[in-house]
């Protein structure tokens, strides 16, 4: 992996979203990242938070930002490579060949923010692919200012019949071969429930209700990083592990759909979450979605708490 640098100076301007502001983020023969910082933040921080998204998704989640101000630290978010603000004509959004790609924009987001922020404590933030890049991340290239890891719902593995699990092994042959083909298209009535509840802000363009194809490449990609998460990783600094308490199919019939992780499996988290490293917290959080943070309200207070808890537990 290349070594990263932050560029010299940052140019930010007014993001979309109020109160933040975004910057480029662009390293030499790499594609575009955005950073996005929180405008206000504390004086003086005792650290740095940065939120790294998942699939299908970009930063927008405001009150998340509000925990970690709340809790000292000057916050920023990651939207990476063909994701979200990153996105430009002509980009397949969110494929890659290689989870190195997003751990590369993860490395560069952390160098750029303490470049701004200052010499301080890193706590990454991470959701479902993200925070399965955030562990190989964290364990392929250490990173001294890392204070901490926290991952919501990560990408470990999914809820596969077995036919599904036997052409899920063929990717990484296919992602070299024909890295574009698409191989999922099913919509996603997670993202369309999202949508529906009205709750929730969020540009369609950058979070599909619909969902977003994936590709060969990613599958190949995020295959061969979970089966190295299964092999066992040394992460050497706290890692909060936080996942639902049950796992369901992403259907509109299912009469858990609003309660239950849809997306990835649970038991696969379950299963190698204690393998991350020698520091690792596990919580469990009945009536959750996916995405903890953006669930109904006793679930996502239960996980905001605990991500606070964690927070100052880590800095003090």
């Amino acid at each position: 992996m290349e070594p990263i640098t932050a560029p010299a100076a940052l140019s930010w301007t007014a993001d979309a979203l109020a109160g933040f502001e975004r910057a480029d983020l662009v390293g030499e023969g790499s594609p575009l990242a955005t950073l996005v910082r929180r405008v206000e933040r504390p004086h003086p921080a005792r650290a740095i938070a940065l939120h790294v998204h998942g699939y299908n998704d970009y930063f927008f989640q405001a009150h998340v930002a509000d925990v970690f101000a709340d809790h000292g630290c000057a916050f920023y978010a990651v939207d990476m490579r063909r994701a979200g603000r990153s996105l430009r004509p002509g980009d397949r959004p969110h494929h890659i060949g290689d989870i190195a790609e997003l751990a590369q924009d993860i490395g560069r987001a952390v160098a750029a923010a303490r470049e701004d922020a200052g010499d301080l404590p890193v706590i990454v933030h991470a959701h479902s692919t993200g925070a399965l890049a955030a562990a190989v991340w964290a364990h392929r290239t250490p990173d001294q200012a890392l204070a901490g890891l926290i991952l919501n719902s990560p990408l470990f593995g999914l809820r596969l019949r077995p036919w599904e699990r036997a052409a899920m092994n063929a990717m990484p042959t296919l992602g070299r071969i024909r890295p574009h083909q698409v191989v999922v298209p099913v919509p996603s009535h997670y993202t369309e429930q999202l949508r529906d509840q009205g709750v929730w802000a969020f540009d369609h363009a950058w979070k599909r209700p619909g969902g977003q194809p994936a590709t060969a490449g990613w599958l190949g990609a995020t295959l061969r990083a979970r089966r190295e998460v299964a092999r066992g990783l040394a992460i050497s600094v706290p890692v909060l592990v936080a996942r639902s308490a049950s796992c369901g199919p992403d259907r509109a019939d299912n009469p858990r759909h609003q309660e239950q992780d849809v997306v990835v499996d649970t038991a696969a988290i379950a299963a190698h979450a204690p393998g991350l490293g020698e520091r690792v917290e596990e919580l469990v959080i009945d009536g959750a979605i996916h995405d903890l943070a953006l669930s109904a309200d006793g679930p996502r207070d239960t996980y905001l708490d605990a991500v606070a808890d964690f927070v100052d537990r880590v800095l003090e």
